[in-house]
């Protein structure tokens, strides 16, 4: 029996291979908050009846359902291909590195139709027994991440969903020995695609990808559920570099307006060979929009800068992870 608290909980997710078709979990990921909920749609009759005083309660009807939600977490070195998948849109097989335990997933920028999950979480009541709450049809509309000085790389995923099934078996949770990226791991790169260099003062990154869709696909004939989302609107990638103002290449960049490709890395610790745990971001063409330097004390100049990422023609942005993970 478990905990009855959060200390009890868990999520495990699947890649399903029709949406909202339940797939039981196959990951079982740690997460440091989730808000997946059961969203419904009620009417409740207003017929006039001679001196009756409120609605009848067998005149309310259930017309549609739905799920949302968000899960938060660390970006950790194992477990994070099936999410990443979801929010990127190709279909990952991890590429053996050498002749070693390292593998190489690539996520490159694609449309996301037929990409979605089952996410099941456990919820426990104060006895410890925990309850299920299955969330089939799950398409990731949004991801940010995130990481500055002195802090884990982070990931906010923003969900959308079929359904909430509570008729499935709650899954046993079990967990590979993960460890989460950090800023003493990380980089950020600028320059010309394929050459990037790091740059120097660079204090936090963020990044946020979204993917818009018709989340709104509801149907005579299909019990109340929406169909799978379609894309509604080009992928708008966007986020902040905080910075301490140790050189002027982020200032003449948004000065002319210039593109630059930007690589953001996490490089742990060594797998085999010349391989390591890696978590990297590359966008091919980015444009600062805001964030020329301001003295607003006595203390070093911080700009932050807004930054979009585009298409430079040629380069889809990708996420590309390597880790010991053998299948996504």
């Amino acid at each position: 029996m478990a905990i009855g608290s959060g200390l009890g909980a868990q999520l495990g997710i699947s890649a399903e291979s029709t949406y909202g078709t339940f797939v039981a979990p196959s990951k079982f990921i740690e997460f440091t908050k989730e808000g997946l909920v059961l969203k419904k749609t009620t009417a409740q009759s207003a017929g006039i009846a001679a001196g009756r005083l409120l609605p009848l309660s067998s005149r309310r009807v259930l017309t549609r359902k739905e799920a949302a939600g968000s899960i938060d977490l660390e970006i950790a070195n194992k477990g994070m291909g099936l999410l990443i998948q979801a929010l990127m849109g190709t279909t990952v097989t991890p590429v053996q590195q050498g002749a070693g335990p390292a593998y190489l997933q690539t996520h490159t920028l694609a449309t996301v139709a037929g990409k979605s999950l089952t996410i099941q979480k456990g919820v426990p009541l104060t006895s410890g027994t925990v309850t299920d709450k299955t969330f089939v049809g799950c398409k990731i509309t949004s991801a940010e991440f995130a990481c500055g000085v002195g802090e884990m790389l982070t990931g906010s995923f923003e969900i959308d969903g079929k359904d909430c099934d509570e008729t499935q078996t709650l899954a046993t949770a079990s967990y590979s020995n993960m460890a989460p990226f950090h800023f003493m791991q990380m980089a950020l790169k600028t320059g010309s695609f394929g050459t990037e260099a790091a740059l120097d003062g660079i204090r936090k990154v963020s990044c946020k990808i979204e993917r818009p869709q018709d989340v709104e696909r509801f149907y005579a004939g299909q019990a109340g559920l929406k169909k799978e989302p379609i894309e509604n609107d080009q992928v708008k990638i966007s986020g902040s570099l905080e910075s301490d103002y140790v050189a002027t290449t982020l200032d003449d960049l948004h000065t002319s307006d210039g593109a630059t490709s930007m690589v953001w890395e996490f490089v742990g610790p060594l797998i085999a060979s010349t391989f390591f745990e890696t978590f990297r971001i590359t966008l091919p063409a980015i444009r600062l929009n805001e964030g020329p330097p301001a003295v607003d004390g006595f203390g070093v100049v911080k700009p932050t800068f807004q930054y979009e990422g585009l298409f430079d023609g040629t380069n889809q942005p990708k996420i590309e992870i390597i880790s010991t993970d053998i299948t996504l």
